[in-house]
């Protein structure tokens, strides 16, 4: 059993997403091929502490956030995607937007407690050169 902070997760994330190359890569991945950015995070995550997932875990993985990411980010990124479009309608969108933008964060940091928390149940294997995301990239997203 690994037990892998959530705290430590979130602050490798944000270091790598704001890197504006990694944010523009996880976008494209997240808008083209329906992958989930925070599970790619982590899959990056556990290639930088030598770890290696296998690809029933990563189902598992998949199923964790599914719903929620169903239920509930992607309607709130299209309800965003909406506003911003249609924003000259909208008399107070810059404060809608920030509020937006705070709760879909929270959401985020929820979802990765969420892959943390399980992640932590597996038995990962180390490994010197784990590649993560390429098993990740391979399965078809439901």
């Amino acid at each position: 059993m690994n037990l892998l902070n959530s705290n430590d997760f979130w602050q490798f994330s944000c270091s790598f997403y704001e890197q504006r190359e990694h944010q523009q890569t996880l976008l494209a991945l997240q808008n083209k091929q329906g992958k989930n950015v925070n599970l790619c995070l982590l899959l990056h995550y556990l290639d930088s502490l030598g770890l290696k997932t296998d690809r029933k875990q990563l189902n598992i993985l998949v199923a964790t956030i599914s719903k929620l990411d169903q239920n509930v980010m992607q309607p709130l990124r299209a309800a965003r995607a909406h506003l911003k479009a249609n924003q000259a309608a909208i008399s107070d969108y810059s404060n809608i937007r920030k509020e937006l933008l705070s709760a879909e964060l929270k959401l985020e940091k929820q979802q990765q407690q969420m892959l943390i928390d399980v992640v932590n149940e597996f038995n990962l294997t180390p490994c010197s050169t784990p590649n993560n995301s390429a098993l990740y990239m391979d399965i078809q997203v439901l």
